[in-house]
């Protein structure tokens, strides 16, 4: 906890952004950190709540340790509370900028609508601590002579290799890209979080031993068998990319594109890196329509406005959500609200209650979007179909599993009923004893904080199953 009274006196004081006329200028992070004094008083308002929900399991995936270090940063001992951190999360200043923050809802103080700034705080400390110096490499002190592969450098994949190498293991990483992120590079906009973040755990794991193979697609120019002949255990930590297909009509225009090409496209553009052959996707000048109501649809909304999209409309085929949730009904846990992302609020305009019915075309390119207003059961309303002009359609609407040809067919290892990699949440082992599976590969699309917590888990698993016993925490 904080200050006793902490709470009672100190108002809840956010992070504030730039203008949007500014930040979508350009691809810069624009939020604007508190000083010092300021974390530190928001940190004082961190309660005697008793139990704290914040860091259990309706709160934080990786169970951060929020009120021990909310404590620290209110006496000023930030180096100790940057170690606290990072005992239960690897790269906290990923989460600090990308997590919804789940632990905020969760936060006694949300009851009253003024929760501790966790986020914020969790940010600080992060940015402090390499200002400081105080993040370095942590090689092992000894090796143990055993071989880790792992297939991925995504949040989960990143994770497992840093503990697997502190735990003295020879950890090689094979990643199908040019550089090393997964979805935190080239899926999530760099207004959200720049990559230089990145490269800065790349290097310290590097100097920990951690060998990176860039430009190596497992399951296709690399059989697996023969990377799975190379080490003692493989873990696969390869996401989960196969689109969700909307089976509407029209999909097949040109102008119309699924999230993940869009997004991956203008972070190899923003990252100096070569597009390839691919047909350029710019939004200048353009009406868009993005279909789908999450975090990628919004990626979509605020990449748009900075390419210098002229109107963004996003279509979401829920209902609208309430202003505010009943607490007693879902407190702690994370409540269907009205939220507006940052994105959203550069300009977009936003269709409750609709579903698409198919893109209208000319001369084999979108003209248009087909919606109709749907009832509480999601069924289209006879009478209220409508065209919304488009010169551009993102469809957003989520991913339905890790892609099956290539590694996941060569390697045999069974799938759930979802279409996810089987394994539980305890050994992490698929159906083949070599074979580990951590991230949204086994568990589906999720949350960055999940991919990190998975990738602990999963490493201590593999470093149980190769040494018989385990230092790693849980």
């Amino acid at each position: 906890m904080g200050k006793a009274t902490g709470f009672l006196e100190i108002d809840r004081q956010e992070q504030k952004y730039l203008p949007a006329s500014d930040r979508i200028r350009n691809f810069r992070e624009f939020t604007l950190p508190l000083d010092d004094k300021d974390v530190a008083k928001q940190a004082a308002r961190c309660m005697d709540c008793g139990i704290p929900f914040c860091h259990g399991p309706t709160g934080c995936p990786v169970h951060n340790q929020i009120p021990d270090w909310n404590e620290l940063v209110y006496q000023e001992d930030w180096e100790t509370a940057a170690r606290n951190l990072h005992s239960t999360n690897n790269f906290p200043e990923f989460t600090g900028r990308i997590c919804p923050a789940p632990c905020e809802e969760a936060c006694t103080l949300n009851l009253e609508d003024v929760p501790v700034t966790i986020k914020t705080i969790e940010q600080s400390i992060a940015d402090k601590a390499w200002a400081m110096g105080w993040i370095k490499p942590e090689p092992a002190a000894r090796k143990t002579g055993r071989s880790v592969g792992i297939v991925g450098s995504g949040p989960a994949g990143l994770a497992a290799a840093q503990q697997l190498a502190r735990a003295g293991h020879e950890v090689h990483v094979y990643e199908r890209e040019p550089k090393a992120g997964g979805l935190l590079r080239y899926g999530i906009p760099d207004f959200k979080m720049e990559k230089h973040h990145i490269e800065r755990r790349v290097r310290q794991m590097e100097a920990e031993g951690v060998v990176f193979h860039y430009g190596v697609h497992v399951g296709a120019g690399t059989p697996f068998a023969e990377l799975a002949a190379r080490h003692d255990a493989m873990l696969m930590a390869g996401g989960a990319e196969t689109p969700r297909d909307p089976a509407l009509p029209g999909t097949e225009l040109s102008g119309v594109y699924y999230a993940m090409p869009y997004l991956v496209q203008q972070n190899r553009r923003v990252g100096g890196e070569d597009v390839g052959d691919e047909a350029p996707i710019l939004t200048t000048g353009k009406h868009v329509v993005v279909i789908g109501g999450g975090d990628t649809a919004s990626d979509c909304v605020g990449t748009s406005f900075r390419q210098g999209a002229i109107s963004v409309t996003q279509l979401d085929i829920r209902p609208k959500p309430p202003a505010k949730e009943n607490k007693l009904a879902v407190w702690p846990y994370w409540p269907t609200k009205m939220r507006t992302s940052s994105s959203q609020a550069e300009g977009a305009e936003r269709e409750f209650q609709v579903a698409t019915l198919g893109m209208a075309g000319k001369n084999g390119r979108v003209i248009g979007v087909t919606v109709a207003e749907v009832d509480l059961k999601r069924a289209p309303i006879a009478g209220t179909e409508r065209v919304l002009r488009a010169d551009i359609v993102f469809i957003a609407l989520g991913f339905s599993g890790p892609v099956r040809p290539g590694m996941l067919e060569q390697s045999g290892v069974l799938l759930d009923r979802r279409g996810n990699v089987q394994a539980d949440e305890t050994s992490y082992r698929t159906s083949n004893e070599k074979i580990f599976a951590a991230g949204d590969m086994r568990r589906g699309q999720s949350l960055v904080v999940w991919a990190i917590r998975e990738g602990r888990q999963a490493a201590r698993a593999i470093d149980e199953a190769l040494m018989g016993a385990t230092t790693l925490p849980v």
